[in-house]
């Protein structure tokens, strides 16, 4: 029985997906195609929005460690929760973890708030230089405002700068009870490598710090500096995956003479687009460089956790 044309013509552009590529291949890079080659082109390029169809990318929470520039559309209301977990010291048992849950509103063009709430958990034990703790408790409160100086639509990248005041009630690192007030300053910018395809995210962040101790009423000050890099890529309509890479460095103070330590992160990130109203982000970072001023070693878990992982997720309304 003769073969159908269909059929033969697929034969001719290469029995296997990989020889119909490959056939694909011989016609870009000989730039001589045959008859045949031009027809396996032309079905390529007539099965490719089928195939190549990729949501328009949006970098407001793409990320679990980095901020991108977009924030959202006028109006828009979202309920974001995240749950931050940091593992692991030089000695001892460590672990600590947050949760919190966030309201964000979108008032003005370029002009993103959200109001947070914050849970503090601490299991520390036989930690060099730490109290024992063990313990969860509501952890504070901050307010965070964002303002898109550029969208990526009409420029070269996107950039937006913000700042978060907040008030905590635990020491990020030791867990001991204070009354903390500080700000974080972000200067995000973010730019498309491919269309659609893969973006890339740079921050700029200085975290100062004023602290009381309820333990014995001295005032400290405290600030961390550095850098956060991610990159993401659309594997698949509303999939992305990706990493992230951090450059921390922690002061006892706000000025650049009092550095306590340095620690450089650095993992991966995957992000998925659940419906149009819900999505959901998870990273895992690594402590892989670091040095604490105080103390020998190859890593600084002093000021800093071996590991962090994190969790977000948001619905709008």
């Amino acid at each position: 029985m003769p073969r159908k044309p269909a059929r033969q013509f697929w034969m001719q552009c290469g029995k296997t997906r990989r020889g119909f590529v490959r056939r694909l291949a011989v016609l870009v890079w000989t730039a001589k195609p045959d008859r045949t080659a031009r027809s396996c082109l032309l079905l390529a390029l007539a099965f490719l929005p089928t195939y190549a169809r990729a949501e328009p990318i949006e970098t407001e929470h793409l990320f679990a460690f980095t901020i991108g520039s977009d924030v959202g559309d006028v109006g828009e209301r979202e309920l974001e929760g995240s749950v931050t977990g940091r593992f692991s010291k030089r000695t001892g048992t460590y672990d600590a973890g947050s949760g919190t849950i966030s309201a964000e509103f979108v008032p003005l063009p370029n002009l993103r708030t959200e109001f947070t709430g914050v849970v503090n958990s601490y299991d520390i034990s036989g930690v060099s230089g730490f109290a024992d703790q063990r313990y969860t408790a509501f952890g504070g409160m901050s307010a965070d405002v964002r303002y898109r100086l550029l969208d990526r639509a009409s420029a070269p990248f996107g950039f937006a700068i913000g700042a978060e005041p907040h008030w905590n009630r635990s020491d990020d690192i030791t867990g001991e009870r204070v009354g903390q007030y500080g700000v974080d300053f972000v200067a995000a910018a973010d730019w498309e490598i491919i269309q659609d395809r893969l973006v890339a995210a740079f921050n700029l962040l200085y975290q100062p710090d004023t602290t009381r101790s309820q333990l014995t009423g001295t005032w400290s000050q405290e600030s961390t500096a550095g850098i956060a890099m991610g990159l993401m890529a659309q594997v698949r309509s509303g999939i992305f995956v990706g990493g992230e890479a951090r450059y921390l460095r922690q002061y006892d103070g706000f000025g650049p003479d009092t550095l306590a330590g340095q620690g450089f992160f650095v993992g991966p990130t995957i992000y998925f687009k659940l419906s149009e109203r819900a999505w959901i982000t998870a990273a895992w970072s690594a402590q892989v460089a670091g040095h604490a001023t105080a103390i020998a070693g190859s890593l600084d878990l002093v000021n800093f956790e071996r590991q962090q992982a994190r969790l977000l997720f948001g619905v709008n309304f």
